[in-house]
């Protein structure tokens, strides 16, 4: 059952509702407090332009442990000629307006609206999304950005500038995160990128333990 939101109340349903298409709930807004609800209960909005806010709570969630993490020996090569310099939280608006305006071939468009754009920015000045940058040569080539949710960080989109450089903003997180000891890096949704790198779905309702888990 899909569920139409009213921006007077700030509440979701119980992702057990979810559309077998892990579609929560429509509309609403993106406001900071509905945003961090969302996160802190396993949701995440994923929408086009012109589409109306779409909340999903997928059956199947796209996560990486991190003693599965796969870095090839080429990418460890890579990593040890320190070709790349990486920074956290050094510039979030950067990072996210890369990731909206980056070239991704065939997908036509962009999830990242304006307003998605804004929304997330403000969720980086209340300390709570965060991103990965990557340097060469003082120029930034690749990042990432997410949601930290205490000890689960939820990703959300890269990019790259040149090869590898997003691989490397990926690898980087995923060691602090360990180094951290958070639980895992919530991936979301399945793609063979981040198959490769070592991510692999779990049913929502492990996914949701670990959210819980004190």
């Amino acid at each position: 059952m899909i569920t139409l939101l009213d921006e007077r109340y700030i509440y979701f349903p119980p992702v057990d509702d979810a559309h077998e298409s892990g579609i929560l709930a429509l509309g609403g807004d993106l406001s900071l407090q509905r945003l961090t609800l969302a996160y802190q209960s396993g949701i995440f909005p994923w929408f086009s332009d012109g589409e109306p806010i779409t909340w999903w709570a997928p059956d199947m969630r796209m996560v990486l442990f991190f003693d599965e993490l796969k870095i090839t020996k080429s990418m460890r090569n890579i990593l040890n000629r320190n070709t790349f310099k990486v920074t956290f939280n050094h510039c979030f608006k950067d990072v996210i307006n890369a990731c909206q305006n980056i070239d991704r071939g065939n997908q036509e468009g962009t999830w990242i609206t304006d307003e998605m754009l804004a929304a997330y920015c403000d969720l980086h000045d209340s300390g709570i999304a965060k991103s990965v940058e990557v340097w060469q040569d003082n120029e930034l080539v690749g990042g990432l950005y997410g949601v930290d949710c205490g000890d689960i960080f939820c990703g959300e989109s890269m990019f790259s500038y040149v090869s590898n450089a997003s691989k490397v903003a990926f690898i980087y997180l995923c060691q602090y995160l360990q180094a951290n000891n958070y639980k895992l890096l919530d991936c979301q949704v399945y793609n063979d990128h981040l198959a490769s790198l070592g991510a692999r779905e779990i049913p929502r309702d492990e996914f949701m333990l670990y959210l819980n888990a004190e």
